[in-house]
């Protein structure tokens, strides 16, 4: 099981990101965490194989409708608010 964190900018809040990153984790069968950080950003934790790790970080570029992502980029991983076997929205 590979571990990444990545910290999403652009107009990420208020636009149901959250949701959709869940969602879209979901789907993926990724574990892990998404959270709104201070600055307006979004913090995403996951766990799952290389291959959907790889996966999640590009569809995170894309973002929902309304989002405007501007920056994907690498964040330390934590497991901070991690559930087993399930992606949650933390807060």
């Amino acid at each position: 099981m590979a571990e990444a964190g990545y910290r999403v900018t652009g107009r990420v809040q208020g636009v149901g990101y959250r949701w959709w990153a869940r969602s879209l984790a979901v789907r993926l069968g990724v574990t892990g965490t998404v959270r709104n950080l201070p600055d307006g950003s979004v913090a995403v934790h996951a766990r799952g194989a290389d291959d959907q790790l790889r996966q999640l970080q590009a569809h995170l570029a894309e973002g929902p409708p309304g989002a405007r992502v501007a920056s994907v980029d690498p964040l330390p991983f934590s497991s901070d608010g991690f559930s087993d076997g399930e992606f949650v929205i933390a807060r």
